[in-house]
C-alpha cells in the first residue's frame, strides 16, 4: 500500500511539471539591431498576454534573438 501511494505522488508530480511546461514557447526572431530584435519579442508576448525572458542573441550582418515566452499569468512580473 506504500509503494503503491509513493507511486500515485510521483506521478502527480511529474504530471503537474509537465502541465507548468506546457505554458512556455521559445522563439527566435532576426532583426538590424538588437532593439527591434527585443520589439518583435515584446510584440509576440503582448499577443498571447505573457511575458518573455531572452535565451540567447547573436550578431553579425543582422541580430538573431532567442527568447522563451510563458503565456501564463507573470504574477506582477514585467517584461
Amino acid at each position: 500500500m506504500k509503494t503503491l501511494k509513493t507511486l500515485v505522488l510521483a506521478s502527480t508530480a511529474a504530471l503537474s511539471l509537465l502541465s507548468f511546461g506546457s505554458f512556455a514557447q521559445s522563439v527566435s526572431v532576426t532583426d538590424s539591431t538588437l532593439d527591434g530584435a527585443e520589439s518583435q519579442i515584446a510584440a509576440m508576448a503582448n499577443q498571447v498576454g505573457g511575458h518573455y525572458k531572452i535565451t540567447g542573441a547573436s550578431s553579425n550582418n543582422f541580430v538573431r534573438m532567442t527568447a522563451e515566452i510563458n503565456s501564463a499569468p507573470s504574477h506582477g512580473l514585467k517584461n
